[in-house]
């Protein structure tokens, strides 16, 4: 089981879901494609709305770890990229329902010029530990 680190002494993390560490425990260490807010047929769900894309890449994010035995609780890090500082709080919300501080990865927000197709408004690229128990091999 991954352990979460917040050390006295550190800037407070002020109810977003982050935490400062994530130790991985025990498992396989699954790399997820960037995920954006493409359905099945490639259609941008939302588009214009950062925080429903943001719901749509984590429902992608979903189905890619299920496919290997994981959950989202199994994210030790997520990289986030975002187009408009103006939608942060949008996606702060998203965020807070899908990672509670309890099992939240380490994260980081980056602000980017654009993404693979101009209607993109915020890209989730996680690291996954699944434990060999719940591990589903490819195939």
């Amino acid at each position: 089981m991954a352990q979460r680190y917040n050390p006295p002494g550190i800037w407070p993390q002020n109810g977003r879901a982050f935490n400062h560490a994530v130790a991985q425990g025990d498992g396989v260490v699954v790399h997820v494609t960037g995920q954006v807010a493409w359905d099945e047929h490639s259609a941008v769900i939302g588009v214009g709305d950062a925080e429903a894309q943001f719901e749509k890449a984590v429902d992608n994010v979903r189905l890619v770890l299920a496919a290997a035995g994981g959950r989202l609780e199994d994210i030790v890090s997520m990289t986030i990229y975002f187009l408009d500082r103006a939608d942060l709080p949008a996606i702060q919300r998203a965020r807070s329902r899908h990672f509670p501080s309890a099992t939240a990865p380490a994260s980081i927000l980056i602000q980017v010029v654009g993404l693979v197709a101009p209607e993109l408004l915020v890209e989730l690229v996680p690291i996954a530990v699944v434990p060999h128990e719940r591990f589903t091999p490819a195939g």
